[in-house]
């Protein structure tokens, strides 16, 4: 694991996992000089999901009500439509934890970060294999009715025998709260985050027993 770094914040109200795709409008001054140093640099920002309060700047609110984890998003695409709009398209990669976050010029949240291990491979067993079938199910039904591979929350290559992976591509599709992907997420285990996705899989009705 490596040491605590500092990275600039962007609380949002959704929640990104490693692995998923983020299509941002970026418009306000705070964040369009945090992409341009980004991409300068090289360098990632930190994606935190929002469970009280707005993701735009409001006269007399800022956003302190973000949850304390978070994931790494790397800019992999990239467009100006004017010099203050831009189109930016971001892959979630590491998972982290908030070490004293602080608001600092133009309302720009930063943060020392520490770093989450990536989820170990786990082959999903027998028990929950149709967890990753109907995952496959449901890109193939959305290949059919129309969407693109680039409208999909995340992109090939898609492994579907790997638990972390599917477990967290469900977290991209379900409907669920910020902080209940939070829980899923922070799940070290990334069979028992499966396994929990069964469960609301279960509780949906998408899947049966």
């Amino acid at each position: 694991m490596e040491s605590p770094q500092e990275i600039p914040l962007f609380p949002l109200g959704l929640t990104l996992l490693p692995g998923g795709l983020i299509a941002l409008k970026i418009f306000e001054v705070r964040y369009l000089d945090m992409v341009k140093r980004c991409l300068k640099d090289n360098r990632p920002f930190g994606v935190v999901p929002l469970f009280k309060g707005h993701d735009i700047d409001q006269p007399n609110q800022r956003e302190v009500n973000f949850l304390p984890n978070g994931t790494l998003a790397k800019v992999i695409e990239f467009e100006a439509i004017q010099p203050a709009l831009f189109m930016i398209r971001c892959l979630g990669t590491q998972r982290f934890k908030l070490e004293k976050p602080e608001m600092r010029a133009m309302g720009l949240w930063h943060a020392m970060i520490e770093e989450i291990e990536p989820d170990p491979y786990y082959p999903i067993p027998r028990e929950l294999q149709k967890v990753a079938e109907q995952l496959d199910y449901q890109i193939r039904l959305a290949k059919k009715k129309g969407v693109r591979l680039e409208q999909l929350p995340f992109s090939e290559p898609y492994q579907f025998n790997d638990c972390g992976w599917v477990a967290n591509r469900w977290c991209d599709l379900l409907d669920l709260s910020a902080g209940e992907k939070d829980v899923l997420m922070m799940q070290e285990n990334p069979r028992i985050r499966l396994e929990l996705i069964s469960e609301i899989l279960l509780e949906f009705g998408i899947i049966a027993e």
